[in-house]
């Protein structure tokens, strides 16, 4: 796996950090695997007051195009907690690999991420809308 330090910056809002914390902790014995992950990225991340995160950061519920360089094909899906998700609905849980690794990220950014088999891919965001509050 892509050593932490040459991940990019990433941004979270402590109400997201906080609710993720929770959530990454209860799946621990269940799914230690993403746990891990979304652990691990909340403890490298910028936690800022929900007012202070830019718009176009990835947060919870956030609909985010990316490019899966890897295939080269363009993703549009809303980041959503795992009883919300609904892949026919493009609604991807923060407790998959994508979802976890697109967590934080501005458009412009690239992460090098594992996907379900275990093989890294980089993603890129390309554009961040977040819903009206």
């Amino acid at each position: 796996m892509t050593a932490k330090k040459s991940r990019p910056p990433i941004i979270i809002g402590a109400t997201d950090a906080d609710r993720l914390t929770m959530l990454a902790t209860r799946m621990e014995l269940s799914n230690p695997t993403l746990a891990d992950l979304l652990l691990g990225e909340l403890e490298r991340a910028s936690i800022r007051p929900d007012e202070k995160v830019p718009a176009t950061t990835v947060a919870m519920n956030s609909v985010v195009e990316f490019l899966d360089e890897a295939h080269g094909e363009t993703r549009s899906v809303q980041l959503v907690y795992p009883s919300e998700a609904d892949i026919s609905a493009n609604r991807v849980s923060v407790m998959t690999p994508v979802g976890a690794g697109l967590l934080g990220l501005s458009p412009g950014q690239s992460i090098a991420w594992p996907d379900r088999s275990g093989r890294e891919r980089q993603l890129r965001i390309l554009k961040v809308e977040r819903p009206a509050a």
